[in-house]
């Protein structure tokens, strides 16, 4: 078993992964250009190295002519913030011969707090990672200072005055209200008859009644006080039987619409007639019912005003880097 320390040693090596391939590009163009900054080369290894994630991602869940498209988007977004990224560090550049600086002990202390964070204090074995990897200090500061000096230079582009009017917190809660609310939920359990396969002890003799009477012999069992959980065990041919047919808390899209409209119209304690669905037949009780929760503005408000402060806030910063990218020669090939 992986331990925590080593886990996270192990994150800060695939970080120092992508911080190689960043760092070299400028000595050596791998796999040809991906675009031209101000004459500032960015190169597809880059581009993948910042991509690999959201791409391993995107390819567990889509295939064929979706997947290359979702590719298509990734990179193109991997492109996108590599150029955000060089104009911003070089628009500090300029500013550097004005005074501006990225003060030591900034630098300093982020590296120890990597230190901390990724190996336990162990400044020994930080620096053999480096070592490992083909890494100078000197080389890691550098990364360090480029993430610190982005940061900064965005973080001065938006005001700290940002003010949100009453109107503007009403219509984002308004329009995100779903967001801010429960669905109604009930505590379910099932039992599930298929057409065509064996159920309960005797397989040879209950294959031969039909499914849809069996059905109708357990509802009329569970009429007469039988218990729910007992009747699931025996007879129930779904995942859930041996738990007593126990589904517990569900939302209404979890079950297909003819199921969710009788589960969620039974009250506390009842128990559905048979309800057939292609060839197999249920049969629904609800222990417990919890109605839909709405949180009202009041209680919602403070996270909407941070919301908003923060959209307002990449607004700014959006429309900065728009002006730096209309001034700038940016060529992707």
């Amino acid at each position: 078993m992986i331990s925590n320390r080593t886990f996270l040693i192990l994150r800060f090596l695939l970080a120092l992964l992508a911080i190689s391939v960043s760092l070299n590009a400028s000595e050596e163009v791998v796999n040809g250009i991906a675009a031209i900054v101000n004459g500032e080369v960015i190169t597809f290894s880059q581009v993948r190295e910042i991509a690999a994630t959201q791409e391993k991602s995107v390819s567990e869940v889509y295939q064929g002519e979706e997947l290359e498209k979702k590719v298509k988007e990734i990179r193109q977004q991997a492109i996108k913030d590599l150029i955000d990224r060089a104009l911003i560090l070089q628009e500090f550049r300029k500013k550097e011969k004005e005074g501006a600086s990225i003060p030591d002990y900034v630098v300093d202390d982020s590296i120890q707090r990597i230190i901390r964070q990724d190996f336990g204090g162990d400044r020994m074995a930080f620096v053999r990672t480096l070592q490992a990897q083909g890494f100078t200090m000197a080389r890691f500061r550098q990364t360090e200072k480029d993430k610190i000096t982005v940061q900064a230079m965005r973080q001065s582009k938006v005001s700290d005055n940002v003010i949100v009017s009453p109107v503007k917190i009403r219509a984002y809660y308004e329009k995100n209200i779903a967001s801010y609310t429960t669905p109604e939920q009930v505590k379910l359990r099932m039992i599930v008859l298929h057409e065509g396969s064996a159920s309960g002890g005797d397989a040879s003799s209950d294959a031969a009644i039909s499914k849809k009477q069996m059905a109708s012999e357990i509802r009329a069992k569970l009429a007469g006080g039988a218990e729910f959980d007992k009747l699931a065990q025996m007879y129930s041919e779904d995942s859930t039987n041996e738990a007593g047919g126990d589904w517990g808390w569900i939302e209404r899209k979890t079950l297909n619409q003819n199921l969710a409209k009788v589960a969620f119209s039974l009250k506390k304690g009842e128990i559905s007639q048979v309800i057939a669905v292609d060839n197999t037949y249920y049969i629904l009780m609800v222990e417990d019912v919890k109605p839909s929760i709405t949180k009202s503005l009041k209680e919602v408000q403070e996270e909407i005003v941070q919301n908003l402060i923060q959209q307002e806030k990449l607004k700014g910063q959006e429309q900065w880097l728009q002006t730096l990218r209309q001034n700038a020669y940016i060529k992707i090939m």
